[in-house]
């Protein structure tokens, strides 16, 4: 069961470059790791080749996860999205009720997600929230640190 994930060109073109790091240098190394423990010796009782070989299955796996979610990336049109409401690549600004502190937050998928450039993930509390709302909205959030007010001030590209 595949689950489609969208992205913008730039972190789909992200994860493509880890993937192909990972497939490359990534096993490269491992398998020099590999060789260089199974050259010390009996490998019944080589902490280093056992070591290596765990290393190489996490990165295996890594890399599977990794083919998988580029498979069923794909790339959204910005052409083709609603700034009427809050949706995947919005930019949504908003304000603390309490705190009249304003901030822009960028939806994005997960695997995106960058708080210090601003991008959160849908599947966020906040980017939760936010999903299908439009300008004027206030949305209550229930954050880890209680609940908190929002007012939507603005939905931008």
């Amino acid at each position: 069961m595949s689950k489609l994930s969208y992205y913008t060109e730039e972190g789909l073109d992200r994860l493509k470059t880890e993937l192909n790091h990972l497939k490359t240098k990534g096993r490269s190394s491992i398998a020099a790791q590999i060789a260089e423990a199974r050259d010390k010796g009996d490998l019944s009782e080589n902490a280093e080749y056992d070591a290596a070989k765990d290393a190489q299955g996490l990165l295996e796996l890594k890399i599977s996860k990794l083919d998988e979610i580029v498979a069923n990336a794909r790339v959204i049109d910005e052409s083709t999205i609603d700034t009427s409401k809050a949706s995947i690549l919005t930019k949504v600004k908003i304000k603390n009720k309490k705190t009249g502190h304003i901030v822009e937050y960028m939806l994005v998928s997960e695997e995106e997600a960058d708080l210090k450039a601003g991008k959160i993930s849908l599947k966020s509390p906040i980017g939760n929230a936010l999903l299908g709302r439009v300008i004027g909205d206030t949305v209550l959030v229930d954050a880890p640190a209680g609940k908190i007010e929002f007012e939507i001030l603005d939905i931008s590209l």
